[in-house]
């Protein structure tokens, strides 16, 4: 699998593990910073991984911050990416399974690095169920649409 991966400075550390866990596993990885343990903001990594994404350079995507909450703020902007912050086995479960994620967010100040690996574990292998969440992801893509209309007549 193609999988983009980026962190700011709190994340470096399990971005790194993560990285060498997914080139261990065999998967195209793209480590798109930050690159090492100085202060950065999360805004330029999270929309990085979120454009490759929509470009089709990767499948999924991986974002760690200190929370996960700023890297999930920042990629879900991007029309078409559905970034979850996961704490637990059963929300990256349930975000591949109900909500068909491609962006995997890991706090890395809120949960052990041990963790973190099982939920990218989970997160890559957990099937779509499709169905009646594939009418919410239809749903989802209307609610884009509506917004860009609106954003359109705003600004022209």
């Amino acid at each position: 699998m193609r999988i983009a991966v980026a962190s700011d400075h709190a994340g470096f550390a399990l971005k790194k593990s993560i990285v060498e866990k997914l080139a261990q596993e065999n998967h195209e990885v793209y480590d798109l910073g930050a690159f090492s343990p100085d202060p950065v903001g999360v805004g330029p990594f999270a929309q990085a991984v979120a454009k490759s994404i929509l470009e089709g350079k990767a499948e999924r995507g991986i974002l760690v911050c200190g929370t996960g909450g700023g890297m999930t703020v920042v990629s879900n902007r991007y029309p078409g990416i559905r970034a979850i912050l996961c704490f637990n086995e059963f929300t990256a479960e349930y975000a591949r399974r109900h909500n068909d994620a491609n962006i995997l967010v890991l706090g890395a100040r809120t949960i052990p690095e041990d963790l973190a690996l099982r939920l990218v574990d989970i997160f890559l292998h957990t099937p779509f169920e499709g169905g009646k969440y594939a009418e919410r992801l239809a749903y989802l893509e209307t609610v884009e649409r509506e917004v860009w209309e609106i954003l359109r007549r705003r600004f022209s």
